[in-house]
């Protein structure tokens, strides 16, 4: 099995890791393994364009109702020929 370390780690980290750790009544080292594998063994969701993602981010929300907008016909176009 291989073994990492990790440099330059914040002291508010490691002590927010000791202090999980305790609560789960493992050793940092156990538990620093357990995070790594639940956050990397997570199965990726459905990737989607920005516009759905947006889309399903505000749909608890709901829509809104726009006003249709009355248009003038389109005009003629210029004769380049005079």
């Amino acid at each position: 099995m291989a073994s990492i370390t990790i440099r330059n780690l914040d002291q508010a980290i490691k002590m927010r890791l000791r202090l999980r750790a305790a609560r789960h009544d493992r050793s940092m080292e156990e538990e620093a393994r357990e995070i790594l594998n639940t956050a990397l063994c997570e199965e990726p969701g459905p990737s989607c364009d920005l516009a759905t993602a947006i889309r399903r981010r505000l749909a608890p929300f709901g829509g809104v109702e726009l006003p249709a907008l009355e248009r003038d016909p389109i005009r003629e176009p210029p004769a380049f020929d005079s």
